[in-house]
């Protein structure tokens, strides 16, 4: 009972900050828009003194790199379960799902041998790696401003096996590919 309380007090408290997070951008002064600082050194977000976080780093980087921002769909398969648990709800569930998502939002592009999207950090922690980008957008002005992307991910017997975004089922399907600074 005290779960569904707390519950339901969190989600009244997400619509009324929603709410009012609108009405103040309504009323907001402009305002410079500045972006985190973006990571240079790859290199070094992918370091760990733990060698499986520095694999679960890598698995999860090679994995964006090549399949998300490449858009070689057909990859998937190295760095994916078969059997993947799909947060995003604008993406179908398992391998063939992520699949389906990648080629409808991306052209197939070069691979790169570094993630050209604005990275901000890459963290590992036990079986979970988490990314954060640096996200350009548009309000409702035509100004930009920044916001952060976070893609949280774990990993199963050396593989991706379920990932987490902030994606709403309202959000159009994007290639976070068009999001660079």
């Amino acid at each position: 009972m005290r779960k569904a309380f707390i519950m339901q007090a969190a989600a009244a408290l997400m619509l009324t900050a929603s709410h009012n997070t609108l009405a103040a951008e309504e009323k907001a002064q402009p305002m410079n828009a500045v972006g985190p600082v973006v990571a240079e050194d790859h290199a070094a977000l992918l370091a760990s003194d733990d060698p499986q976080l520095a694999a679960n780093k890598r698995l999860v980087y090679d994995m964006y790199r090549i399949v998300l921002q490449a858009g070689l769909a057909g990859r998937a398969h190295e760095f994916v379960t078969e059997n993947y648990v799909q947060h995003n709800p604008n993406a179908a569930q398992g391998l063939d799902g992520l699949i389906e998502y990648v080629r409808s939002t991306r052209p197939e592009r070069e691979i790169k041998e570094k993630l050209e999207l604005p990275l901000i950090q890459l963290i590992a922690e036990g079986n979970y790696v988490m990314t954060s980008f640096v996200r350009p957008e548009k309000d409702a002005k035509g100004e930009t401003y920044y916001s952060t992307w976070f893609d949280l991910y774990r990993i199963e017997n050396g593989k991706v096996a379920e990932h987490w975004d902030p994606m709403l089922k309202s959000d159009p399907r994007i290639d976070p590919n068009d999001k660079k600074l």
